[in-house]
């Protein structure tokens, strides 16, 4: 059965995004360690899943030329990587390996994960994180949490109907401050 991860990063305060739905704060802290980390990271193999919002962010950065100077690897993996989204309003895309799913979320995910193939993640996309954690869906969360202070925005599990017990399985510290952080079910 393949497993399903989300990765994000997150204030200290808690939030995924800020009060305007913005993720430059989560890219303030850049140095060579942890480029280095993000490279790395991005070297797996996992089909990628994301809401509309999410995708049409990532696809306006990862595809430009910026993006294969700033970082190449990570550049390269986004590119070339299966990609899953979940929209009702989009339904085509020139950005390579991307399909689109228009259905129940839930149901789709159920049957990826009972088929064989890669790992699957989600980066971003708070509701769809939101959904598929209230089924018990998702297996793993990774989170980067970013030494900066919000105020305001949105929680990744801010609709969840009950508690949910985690395991900590990985904590690392980075010299620009962040934090990963890696839990699993119980």
């Amino acid at each position: 059965m393949r497993k399903l991860s989300v990765f994000n990063s997150i204030s200290l305060d808690g939030y995924f995004t800020d009060k305007n739905s913005d993720l430059g704060w989560a890219y303030m802290n850049q140095d060579k360690e942890w480029t280095d980390f993000i490279s790395t990271n991005a070297s797996g193999d996992s089909e990628m899943l994301f809401g509309r919002v999410t995708y049409e962010m990532m696809k306006a950065y990862w595809p430009t030329p910026a993006a294969a100077e700033h970082l190449p690897t990570v550049a390269n993996r986004m590119n070339s990587a299966s990609k899953v989204v979940f929209s009702r309003s989009v339904k085509e895309s020139d950005w390579q390996n991307t399909r689109f799913y228009n259905g129940d979320i839930v149901e789709e995910v159920r049957r990826m994960k009972s088929q064989t193939g890669p790992d699957m993640i989600i980066m971003g996309s708070g509701s769809i994180v939101q959904q598929l954690t209230d089924v018990h869906l998702v297996d793993a969360y990774q989170f980067i949490v970013t030494p900066v202070v919000l105020g305001a925005g949105r929680t990744m599990f801010e609709k969840i109907t009950e508690p949910m017990q985690l395991k900590r399985t990985t904590v690392r510290e980075f010299g620009n401050g962040n934090v990963l952080m890696k839990y699993e079910k119980v």
